[in-house]
């Protein structure tokens, strides 16, 4: 398979065209932006991780019965995945209250939900990716009731993988988002699954493990990255 030609560049990634039109190539990268792309940087290592790590989690989901792009981890940055036209909807699943959920709501960080929330945010980097609910959804015709279905069943079965596998890591899954796209019109989990789509607090000290730490001037954010990989790995 040849690297043809760069079709898009994103916050944390370059989209590029193969000879396999069903097929492309996603190289991440070590750009970092935080709230809508008001702050940036660079996180070194981040590219690696963020590869590596969704690249395993989505080969984990697949044994479980979600359908992924993923194809082929061609080096530490680039993977081949599967040509899908992205459902322009973010959706995010969480188990405990932090960021603009506490925000939003006016309550404190770490409050345990009985029951994950499902929420889903219009992917349009010009508005400001607002919040969107599932009628609005449908009345824009973003998905069929059918796929919104199919995206919420999806959502929760990578919920209760994540958080059982997490935790064996020693990290708790406090929330995440994750994109899905169609492919043979069907819907399949896209984008990626890594810290920094996921908040991930240490199991025993509730110390921040994700893009948090960039977010917010934590400190440590290349190592902390690197640490929650080789959990990853297991190594």
């Amino acid at each position: 398979m040849r690297k043809l030609e760069q079709l898009y560049e994103g916050k944390a990634k370059k989209v590029f065209r193969t000879d396999d039109p069903k097929k492309l190539i996603v190289d991440y990268k070590d750009d970092a932006t935080a709230f809508n792309g008001v702050k940036k940087g660079q996180i070194v290592g981040k590219g690696v991780v963020n590869n590596t790590m969704s690249n395993i989690l989505f080969q984990m989901l697949e044994t479980k019965g979600v359908p992924t792009h993923f194809v082929e981890q061609l080096s530490d940055r680039e993977t081949v995945v599967k040509a899908v036209e992205i459902v322009p909807l973010e959706v995010i699943v969480r188990n405990v209250s932090a960021g603009s959920f506490a925000k939003r709501y006016g309550v404190e960080e770490g409050i345990e939900f009985d029951r994950p929330s499902f929420e889903t945010s219009y992917k349009n980097d010009d508005l400001g990716d607002p919040l969107m609910c599932e009628s609005h959804a449908l009345a824009l015709k973003i998905v069929t009731e059918e796929q919104l279905e199919t995206i919420k069943k999806y959502a929760l079965i990578i919920n209760d993988t994540l958080k059982e596998f997490f935790l064996e890591k020693g990290l708790k899954l406090i929330d995440f988002k994750i994109e899905f796209g169609l492919y043979d019109g069907e819907i399949i989990l896209a984008d990626e699954i890594s810290p920094d789509t996921c908040r991930l607090w240490d199991v025993e000290t509730n110390e921040k493990m994700d893009k948090d730490r960039f977010r917010r001037d934590l400190g440590n954010v290349e190592e902390t990255y690197a640490e929650v990989l080789r959990r990853v790995k297991g190594n």
